[in-house]
């Protein structure tokens, strides 16, 4: 009975280890299941892949990811943007089929376009402040932060059930995205006509708010897995692929601050004659006056004297032996790669790099993330706020919000060359004001063509007398 009993439980540790190597998730919140997976050679993941885990881990504790969401979000907060009317619907789709990226020729092009397109003046925002608490400086960068964290972004609009102002929103609020859930309808189908959203439910702890479903405005990243449950209703977060570089950098920066704390390595103090062993209590007095001397900040005055030849084996590496730095590099590589943020605004790399040097890799870096980052998130947050937000006002039916990045410092660059251009071709001066986005000046010598080199009049008459030419 023993031996069967017993070759019953080694078949179960075996299953179990096994187990363990397949499945990690599930088997290594046991603590003798992670030491055999670990001992099988693999690596456990501890933080859960959850977007509470990427906002709290991630934002809140890893200086990389904070530094790199904050500087994008803070950019986003101060980019021009306002708000006009449609006057042709039809070229609307023509406008936002340019690039973000423009040659000289097409900017001139969008703004001929876009002068054909929307209306001369300006509309005010149609609530000064999204709500009491905040401003929309405020709501953009969350807004920016969410996305980019979690992947979800959930705007409440505060809008009466009934009156003359039914439907018209009072207040703007973001939620937070972490804690907001999706429900369904019952038996609803993920593939078909009707909305399968029955409503949202923000949940913390054991307190629940609802939220009707044309109350809230979903923004969310394009989510590509797809099951019957509606997993593909969340976005997905840039982060959920480098969940375990976050996992690594803070680790490291935790190990870095214990080996900040002991002082460096540690091993076993002993008796340097090999022949000669220390007792128990004559181990325990050199402890303690090792620990009397770390004690107190006046070390040298604290040496003590021992009557035996000590010595000390090094059970640990050192810093330099870890190179921990080098991973921390890695992963900040690899979390700037994933957020499509340029490492070098974090001061990774300030070696020169030819021609400029970092001055002029800093300036493409910050070019670079402005078109490919600052600018698509910006127009998507305008595309879900102008039906669902905008257009419920009075006055505001036809009308459109745009972010516009052209005036931002890190496109001057693009002026300069624009600049430059306009001078080497045949333009009256108003089209070259039109090119910069300035007004047209209502005289009849600002609509004819200038020789672009020294800008003379062609029916200047002293241009008969320039080589008997005219």
């Amino acid at each position: 009975i023993f031996e069967t009993k017993y070759n019953i439980m080694a078949k179960n540790r075996l299953q179990s280890a096994w187990e363990a190597f397949r499945n990690p998730q599930t088997y290594t919140q046991n603590k003798l299941y992670e030491a055999v997976f670990r001992l099988l050679g693999g690596q456990t993941n501890t933080y859960n892949q959850d977007l509470a885990t990427l906002l709290v881990r991630g934002y809140g504790e890893n200086p990389d990811v904070n530094a790199m969401v904050n500087q994008m979000a803070s950019k986003s907060t101060v980019v021009p943007f306002y708000v006009k009317k449609i006057k042709d619907e039809k070229k609307l789709s023509l406008v936002r089929s340019f690039p973000i990226e423009l040659t000289v020729q097409q900017k001139k092009q969008l703004a001929k376009i876009k002068a054909e397109t929307y209306s001369e003046e300006y509309l005010p925002m149609p609530l000064e402040r999204p709500n009491t608490l905040q401003t929309w400086n405020d709501l953009i960068f969350l807004y920016k932060l969410y996305l980019k964290v979690c992947g979800n972004v959930y705007f409440y609009k505060m809008t009466p059930q009934d009156g003359i102002n039914k439907g018209v929103p009072l207040q703007l609020h973001i939620l937070p995205s972490h804690w907001v859930k999706i429900v369904l309808k019952p038996n609803a189908a993920m593939i078909g006509t009707d909305n399968p959203i029955d409503y949202y439910v923000m949940e913390q702890g054991n307190q629940f708010i609802k939220f009707e479903a044309d109350s809230i405005i979903h923004i969310k990243r394009s989510n590509p897995f797809f099951d019957y449950n509606g997993t593909q209703l969340y976005g997905y977060s840039e982060l959920m692929a480098a969940i375990r570089n976050i996992n690594s950098s803070n680790s490291f920066i935790d190990s870095n601050v214990k080996s900040s704390q002991n002082s460096g390595v540690y091993g076993f103090v002993h008796a340097a004659d090999a022949q000669t062993a220390l007792t128990a209590e004559q181990a325990q007095e050199l402890k303690d006056r090792i620990v009397e001397m770390d004690n107190s900040s006046e070390r040298l005055a604290n040496i003590k004297g021992a009557s035996a030849k000590i010595g000390f084996t090094r059970i640990s590496l050192t810093t330099d032996e870890l190179k921990p730095f080098d991973f921390l590099s890695n992963d900040r590589r690899t979390l700037a790669n994933c957020l499509n943020w340029d490492v070098n605004l974090l001061n990774e790399d300030r070696r020169t790099t030819g021609g400029g040097g970092f001055t002029d890799t800093l300036i493409e870096a910050r070019k670079r993330v402005m078109i490919d980052n600052i600018k698509p998130d910006l127009d998507l947050l305008a595309s879900y706020l102008n039906p669902e937000f905008i257009r419920k006002f009075k006055g505001y039916e036809d009308a459109e919000l745009e972010f516009d990045i052209t005036q931002m410092p890190e496109m001057q660059t693009d002026m300069e060359t624009m600049a430059k251009w306009v001078n080497t071709v045949p333009l009256t001066l108003n089209e070259r004001r039109e090119v910069f986005n300035y007004e047209k000046i209502d005289d009849e010598m600002m609509e004819q063509v200038y020789i672009p080199n020294n800008l003379v009049n062609l029916n200047d008459p002293t241009l008969e007398e320039l080589n008997g030419q005219t």
